[in-house]
């Protein structure tokens, strides 16, 4: 399972909002939405997530093992 919580904490480090990654950087509320309920998201997403708060991949996303 995928869990965006790193990405939380990497925006409020940052300084960037939610609303700030819709407005000036064109992401899509679909997409915001799937990362607040940590449904999937395209490889591109995460690039374009990783250039705009630039970090790496771990700094947006962590996955957990569902059988745990």
């Amino acid at each position: 399972m995928v869990d965006y919580s790193p990405l939380w904490a990497t925006m409020k480090q940052k300084q960037i909002t939610t609303y700030t990654l819709i407005t000036k950087y064109g992401i899509n509320t679909r997409t915001i939405f799937n990362l607040k309920h940590n449904k999937g998201i395209t490889v591109y997403t995460l690039e374009k997530l990783c250039n705009i708060l630039q970090c790496t991949p771990n700094d947006v996303l962590r996955f957990i093992d569902s059988n745990s």
